[in-house]
């Protein structure tokens, strides 16, 4: 599909304005023309993909109006849940008796979901951040680990743990 619909971005980014065929240059209609069906293309597909709710609300609207609705209206929550998930990762520090396998494990479920939400950092952060939130009979483990290791993924750090 990504084959099918390569140059068509702009339609997201551009309102598309109406011309008449007799009052626009040739070339100035074959624009128009091209836009009205690149966007046209773009908003069934935006709209097929959509919940019964969202298609009914959306269905009078082109790509442009959409996409800029759709933006104001979930850029706000993905920012709050953004801020929700490093508040909870930071947050997290193993309890007394639960499992190291559990914590790293609960504690990938929230870098997961932040790299879902678009918020890049590498892997050497994230362990970091899991590191310290280890308690204190785990500083040997940390000093060795920062001895012996230089390139680890989190998944081989969690198996190290």
């Amino acid at each position: 599909m990504a084959r099918r619909l390569k140059n068509k971005e702009y339609v997201l980014e551009k309102d598309l304005v109406e011309v008449e065929e007799g009052k626009a240059t040739p070339e100035e209609y074959a624009s128009y023309q091209k836009h009205y069906d690149d966007a046209t293309k773009v908003v069934c597909i935006m709209v097929a993909t959509m919940t019964p709710e969202l298609q009914r609300f959306y269905e009078d609207y082109w790509t442009y109006e959409m996409n800029n609705d759709l933006m104001e209206k979930y850029h706000k929550r993905a920012h709050q849940e953004k801020y929700e998930v490093v508040k909870s990762l930071m947050a997290c520090n193993m309890k007394e008796r639960e499992s190291v396998d559990g914590h790293v494990q609960r504690m990938k479920h929230y870098v997961e979901r932040l790299v879902r939400l678009n918020v890049h950092f590498d892997e050497e952060l994230a362990i970091d951040i899991v590191l310290n939130s280890l308690p204190s009979f785990y500083d040997q483990f940390i000093q060795t680990y920062y001895l012996n290791n230089s390139e680890t993924t989190l998944a081989q750090f969690h198996n190290l743990l």
